[in-house]
């Protein structure tokens, strides 16, 4: 009987196993080219132009959120008429006591809600009409492209003036349609053009080449590059609501029986308050327009550098110039300061 001495050998293994070993240790695959597109499409850098607007905007949404929360009734009347501001009225009265403070909150409130709708139903419209018709192309894209070009013939504010002056009672909702439906035409003329370029590129052209269903590629591939656009589109939209209805309210034709800070313009012009020195009553109305307006205009600057690669090339030389001339600004700072401290010292 003979007992073996070979040491026993490790099992076999083939080169499959190896491969899947080390495909295992691995890390995790690249993104694909698709996902890198949508990634870059809504991400926004930090700017201080974006952080700026995005404040301002935050605190007057906060403010026309929980401030008629926190207020009384705008419409109650005191026997104070056009007192000016004091503990008891923030912002002071008008010309019949109401308090100023409480018809802002209100009317912050009626501003943003028919922004946030008339930007709403203006994206909605210029993506269906531009970009749907873009894509699509033929017959439906002629039919589209020749509404969008009568709305953008007929001018928009003469049009807003007759249909407001026909509606006797008139509320915040129908202003903001009427607002929506005089200012989409422009948004998807921009947004068509920007499709046709999207659509002949090689990555929509592979899908549409791999069988994709048409509106995947469109939801897929061409919508988040769009993103950005229908962003600033958006933007614009909320501007134009704000200051027309704001126009519309100062010529009498806006919404009735509620506050929006045109509304508020309009009040004070009737009530003579530039005349009789109440500044507290047209000032904080102006105020809020102009700051929303400007915060916003600092949000769609952001965007733009997105879009556009100049302003986003253009933008990254100024940073960089900024960073590299701050060393040579610390070293001569520093240089001053030693030559002025040898100068006293001989002295």
């Amino acid at each position: 009987m003979s007992i073996s001495t070979q040491e026993p050998q490790p099992p076999e293994t083939s080169r499959a196993d190896e491969v899947d070993g080390v495909a295992s240790r691995t890390p995790d695959a690249a993104p694909s080219p698709a996902a890198r597109r949508r990634r870059r499409a809504f991400s926004v850098p930090l700017t201080p132009k974006l952080v700026v607007g995005l404040g301002i905007v935050v605190a007057t949404t906060l403010f026309a959120v929980v401030g008629p929360f926190l207020v009384q009734d705008p419409s109650q009347v005191s026997d104070v008429g056009l007192a000016p501001p004091s503990a008891e009225h923030l912002l002071g009265t008008t010309q019949t006591g109401q308090d100023v403070f409480a018809q802002l909150a209100y009317a912050s409130r009626g501003s943003l809600t028919i922004g946030l709708v008339v930007g709403v139903i203006v994206v909605v419209l210029s993506g269906f009409f531009g970009v749907v018709g873009a894509y699509v192309g033929g017959l439906l894209d002629d039919s589209f492209s020749l509404l969008t070009n009568i709305m953008l013939v007929i001018p928009g504010l003469p049009l807003v003036i007759i249909i407001s002056s026909y509606v006797p009672d008139k509320s915040v909702w129908l202003v903001a349609v009427v607002l929506a439906i005089t200012s989409w035409a422009g948004s998807a003329r921009v947004l068509r053009g920007y499709t046709l370029s999207v659509r002949s590129r090689d990555y929509v052209l592979a899908a549409r080449v791999a069988g994709e269903p048409a509106y995947r590629v469109l939801m897929v591939e061409i919508l988040p590059n769009l993103v950005p656009l229908l962003a600033s589109q958006a933007m614009f939209a909320v501007i134009f609501a704000i200051l027309g209805e704001a126009g519309l309210s100062f010529l009498g034709l806006g919404a009735t029986g509620s506050f929006t800070w045109g509304t508020m313009l309009y009040y004070a012009q009737n009530g003579l308050a530039l005349r009789l020195g109440a500044w507290w009553w047209f000032v904080p109305p102006g105020l809020m327009i102009a700051l929303f307006g400007a915060a916003l205009a600092l949000i769609n600057f952001s965007i733009d550098e997105v879009i556009n690669p100049r302003l986003r090339n253009q933008t990254r030389q100024a940073r960089k110039r900024w960073h590299l001339d701050r060393p040579a600004r610390r070293t001569t700072g520093r240089r001053d300061a030693g030559q002025g401290a040898g100068t006293e010292a001989r002295a």
